[in-house]
């Protein structure tokens, strides 16, 4: 049997060589752009998926999410750098294997493993000796200790940090911004020994831009939650100013504007109609739930999330109260929503409030109808069914309506043309600021 050290440099080798192949499970939001990182800087890559759509596309060279346009996927795909498979036995064609699979909550708002779970189950019986197995979805600290090693470890016959290498290592995507790609991000990389820790460095450093050492699995899960917590908490700070001052008359966009001319001890975070994406609504209870283990009450981070849950419902109260004003009730209003993903500028709709504040007003009575230019189409979702495509945003179709609420501030939509001919706007993102002065008919929520 080849020993440790020798199946560690073969591994080092391959991977510095740029001769090893990196296997993706999970080709969407994440991991998508994490193959075109990993093809980019020399590795041939094989992605895995059980959507057989997604599949197909990436065969094709076509890509569906606006992170890797097609004119970046087509031609990797064409040099043989990326292809694509739903067959877990191909994992013995990588060396490395990293898994980008879902972590969202269940109904009772815990975690749901079950994606991981199902993807060690897959994958663990057809690893070979020497492989990196590296887990990116963000979760609890503990699961890639507690929860995955053993699944491989069973499954393979392999051992953790002798014949399979284990690691963490949490995606750091941010969807829309050009600035900040994958390979530019620096990488947080943990493991619970030496081999796996420096064959997932040896993995990452040829791809981004740094790697960032922690000494634990767990250190690295904590590093991910602590980055979405932070931006949790300081979110339901000013989602909850900004329904204060709004009761006081004042504008909360306003005063953060003038706050951030502070050149030091203060960073904007803007206030919403509530959080969206996989992240940030999502972590921070991952947290919460596993520290009950240790019977501690993380108190600012359920505060946090009770704050930003409720937004969806603050903003349908202030488009009630607005149509009030003018004679009209929610049911049977044409209410058209103005952008359905969850952030400006992307076309990811997880977990995003606009699917919320559809809800809420379906059942209210409200006719409603969305234009998001990044959103042709929405169809199904694993807690959501609305199955409608975008309308076109035209003078006619905006006078037609009884109300506009502005869910997301893409910068693709003219929203002088909007406030020109919509005759109620409420806006939850503050996107008709950057107009001037506010007309009697345009209403912040």
């Amino acid at each position: 049997m080849t020993s440790s050290a020798a199946l560690k440099q073969r591994l080092l080798d391959a991977l510095r060589g740029r001769t090893a192949t990196i296997g993706v499970v999970g080709l969407g939001y994440v991991g998508l752009p994490l193959a075109r990182a990993f093809a980019q800087a020399g590795h041939k890559v094989l992605g895995f998926d059980v959507d057989a759509r997604k599949v197909e596309a990436v065969e094709r060279g076509e890509s569906y999410i606006d992170a890797v346009p097609t004119s970046v996927l087509g031609p990797l795909r064409r040099e043989d750098r990326v292809r694509a498979t739903t067959d877990p036995a191909r994992v013995r064609e990588v060396a490395a294997l990293a898994i980008c699979v879902p972590t969202p909550l269940d109904a009772h708002h815990e975690p749901d493993t079950s994606y991981i779970e199902r993807t060690a189950e897959a994958f663990g019986p057809h690893l070979a000796p020497g492989t990196l197995v590296v887990l990116e979805s963000t979760t609890y600290p503990g699961t890639t200790d507690e929860l995955l090693r053993p699944i491989l470890e069973r499954l393979s016959g392999l051992a953790a940090g002798e014949t399979l290498f284990v690691a963490f290592s949490p995606e750091r995507e941010n969807p829309g911004d050009p600035e900040w790609s994958t390979a530019r991000i620096p990488k947080v990389v943990g493991a619970d020994d030496e081999a796996s820790r420096a064959v997932a460095v040896a993995l990452y450093e040829g791809a981004v831009s740094r790697v960032v050492e922690v000494s634990s699995t767990r250190a690295a899960e904590a590093t991910k939650l602590l980055e979405n917590i932070y931006r949790c908490v300081n979110i339901a700070l000013v989602n909850e100013l900004k329904v204060c001052f709004q009761r006081m008359g004042i504008d909360v966009f306003e005063v953060i504007e003038a706050a951030r001319t502070k050149p030091f001890g203060f960073q904007a975070f803007w206030p919403g109609p509530g959080l969206g994406g996989h992240c940030i609504p999502i972590d921070p209870f991952y947290l919460s739930w596993k520290a009950r283990e240790f019977g501690v009450r993380t108190r600012f981070i359920d505060l946090a999330g009770e704050v930003n849950t409720a937004m969806p419902e603050w903003v349908v109260e202030r488009l009630t109260d607005a149509l009030n004003d003018r004679g009209k009730p929610v049911k049977g209003s044409r209410v058209l929503l103005l952008g359905m993903a969850y952030k400006k500028n992307v076309d990811d709709v997880r977990e995003s409030p606009a699917i919320e504040l559809w809800d809420l007003l379906s059942r209210k009575g409200a006719l409603l109808a969305y234009h998001d230019p990044h959103v042709p189409r929405i169809g199904a979702g694993r807690q959501y069914r609305i199955d409608r495509e975008s309308t076109p945003l035209t003078p006619e179709r905006l006078a037609a309506t009884d109300a506009v609420l502005i869910v997301t501030d893409h910068d693709a939509i003219d929203y002088a043309q909007v406030v020109a001919h919509a005759p109620l706007v409420v806006d939850a993102r503050g996107a008709t600021r950057r107009l001037g002065a506010r007309p009697e008919h345009v209403v912040l929520a």
